[in-house]
């Protein structure tokens, strides 16, 4: 693992363009598709009867999107994302109880959402020191921003979110929005980590 190492992968895939307008591209385009496939993401989610928090692909994209781009392209297509959302656009998850726009970001998943470009800017802070590099090391970017996103999302739901009136507290929090997500979310993090290095493996064997 390369500590000092600075290069990300889509760093690394805009070095090879043939002049700087074309490796500018190559960032914008990746930035905006990251966005996208968390706009896609939030399509795919699947209500559970006991906590309004649904599970949803979001979180391992936001993972693997600050691992490929770096800290700061991570973070922009968290934050473009977002934007997207309180713009009034349909991307978030669907809600029975909220509408689209930034009232869903004051809802009982407000703080997970918030939480996203920060989570894609710790992954990409480490994957920018040659963490995106090694399977396991990978997976410990990963967890560190999965952490981020745990953190806020319970934080949020614990103590600001009202549902049914009232906050549920931050242990009533941990039952609804965590101990239900650890394993899936574990499971789908073992599975993404390895993404990235394969293709920094491809991306060797290419020069």
């Amino acid at each position: 693992m390369a500590a000092s190492s600075s290069t990300t992968l889509v760093h690394a895939l805009a070095a090879r363009g043939a002049s700087a307008e074309t490796a500018r591209g190559i960032r914008i385009a990746s930035l905006l598709f990251v966005t996208v496939l968390t706009v896609v993401a939030a399509q795919v989610s699947v209500p559970l009867p006991f906590t309004a928090v649904p599970l949803t692909l979001q979180p391992m994209v936001v993972l693997l999107g600050g691992l490929a781009l770096g800290s700061r392209l991570g973070s922009a297509s968290q934050i473009l994302y977002l934007a997207a959302g309180i713009a009034g656009l349909p991307v978030f998850a669907a809600s029975a109880v909220l509408p689209p726009g930034p009232l869903r970001l004051l809802g009982p998943t407000g703080g997970y959402l918030m939480a996203y470009p920060l989570a894609a800017f710790v992954t990409g802070y480490l994957a920018e020191r040659g963490f995106d590099r090694k399977y396991v090391t990978s997976v410990l970017a990963m967890l560190a921003g999965l952490l981020v996103i745990y953190s806020a999302g319970v934080t949020w739901l614990g103590l600001f979110a009202r549902t049914g009136g009232a906050t549920p507290g931050v242990s009533a929090a941990f039952s609804a929005g965590v101990y239900p997500f650890i394993a899936p979310d574990l499971i789908k993090l073992a599975i993404a980590a390895g993404f990235v290095p394969a293709l920094w493996r491809l991306l060797g064997r290419s020069h």
